[in-house]
């Protein structure tokens, strides 16, 4: 089964933007769900990474590519297997026994416990029953990455999931970036965001110090000016 066209793409999006979940039947690609329906929640960037159509399933919501999906045909129904009928309690057979020879035998050594000795009573029991079959398999939601970073002397906070970038970095202040960090309880980083912290402060005194210096000196030169005028 062929996954989406690109026509089908541009639907499910116009479907989408419309405020509506359009339908989706999974494809031999996808695994043990196939011919199963699911929802289309969100189109991401296709160019960030291969499976980047967002799809809910069950109580999941998970990535599959275009070549996963497909539209169902018109009047398709996902068919639920019939429940078997539960069989009737039937008492166990008792085991047969079979004698291989006359000699007469204690109860207790029927059976052989050495698979080297022939056993001298055998029972026939009835065969064991076949485990049940394991649901589809679903896919696990790929992890969170968030960074906090300190670069040429500003802070930024990002965030990616897999390979989709859920927040690009962007600035924030000092104090929210320390406040951050407090949260994580680790003394090392913590001691690290102080030193710069106290760094960029005693950089911007002494900045400010040279303007307020710088401030004076015109002060003085524009009361010598206005007496020279009086």
């Amino acid at each position: 089964m062929a996954g989406l066209s690109t026509q089908e793409l541009t639907q499910i999006q116009e479907t989408l933007a419309s405020g509506k979940r359009p339908k989706v039947m999974f494809t031999e690609a996808a695994g043990q769900i196939a011919g199963q329906l699911g929802q289309v929640v969100q189109l991401d960037d296709p160019a960030s990474h291969d499976e980047w159509i967002l799809v809910k399933f069950g109580s999941d919501v998970l990535p599959f590519a275009p070549g996963d999906l497909s539209i169902p045909p018109k009047g398709h129904s996902v068919r639920k297997p019939a429940p078997e009928p539960v069989p009737e309690p039937v008492a166990p057979p008792e085991p047969e026994f079979m004698i291989i020879r006359e000699k007469p035998v204690r109860q207790e050594r029927s059976v052989s416990e050495n698979p080297e000795v022939p056993a001298e009573v055998s029972a026939v029991a009835p065969a064991p029953r076949k485990p049940a079959a394991k649901g589809p398999k679903v896919k696990p939601p790929a992890g969170l990455t968030v960074t906090l970073a300190y670069t040429e002397g500003e802070w930024t906070v990002g965030a990616v999931q897999g390979t989709k970038a859920l927040a690009k970095p962007y600035v924030i202040k000092a104090q929210e970036a320390l406040k951050m960090v407090s949260m994580l309880d680790v003394p090392g980083v913590q001691e690290a965001v102080e030193q710069i912290l106290s760094a960029e402060r005693a950089e911007a005194e002494a900045h400010a110090e040279k303007l307020r210096a710088e401030l004076a000196e015109l002060e003085a030169k524009l009361a010598e000016l206005g007496a020279a005028g009086a």
